[in-house]
């Protein structure tokens, strides 16, 4: 069984990436957009999509295949915006991630989460929280704050100073 925290609500939204169904613990997540204009900032990485305007304020937006080692893929009308809340140096971090589709949000016991693999020690799996089992679908439910590097958290924090 994979650890618990207080904050665990046991309420994920699930998403894909491909064919592959990933998921945020809800606490994490502010809300899922449409598809909308993102003004590309130069020299940053790849995976960094640019900004968007979230009510006046500029949100960085990472498209997670990218992030992820993916193949990037045309945008189509499923594809969306999530935009989630990361602690990084004490403050809240407010980011978005490009995601193929979003499907629902689902409630998951601890008990149906199973540790993440041990993939070795070239393999950094310390983003997954653990694995869990929808229906059929293995689902992989992510620790949004250790997908990113602390590196690329202050990129994004820097983003939207610059983009403010």
């Amino acid at each position: 069984m994979a650890e618990k925290n207080a904050t665990d609500t046991g309420q994920y939204l699930n998403f894909t990436l491909g064919k592959e169904v990933f998921a945020l613990d809800i606490a994490s997540v502010r809300e899922v957009l449409e598809l909308t204009s993102i003004t590309k900032i130069p020299r940053t990485p790849d995976f960094m999509c640019g900004v968007i305007n979230l009510r006046g304020h500029a949100v960085p937006v990472m498209d997670m295949r990218l992030k992820f080692g993916m193949p990037k893929t045309p945008a189509t009308v499923d594809t969306c915006i999530i935009i989630v809340e990361v602690d990084f140096e004490g403050e809240r971090v407010i980011m978005g991630g490009l995601v193929d589709s979003v499907r629902e949000v689902f409630d998951l016991s601890p008990e149906h989460i199973e540790a993440a693999p041990r993939m070795g020690t070239s393999i950094n799996t310390d983003y997954i929280k653990g694995i869990g089992k929808q229906a059929e679908t293995f689902v992989i439910i992510l620790d949004i704050a250790k997908v990113f590097s602390a590196e690329e958290l202050a990129l994004a924090k820097d983003a939207q100073k610059e983009a403010a």
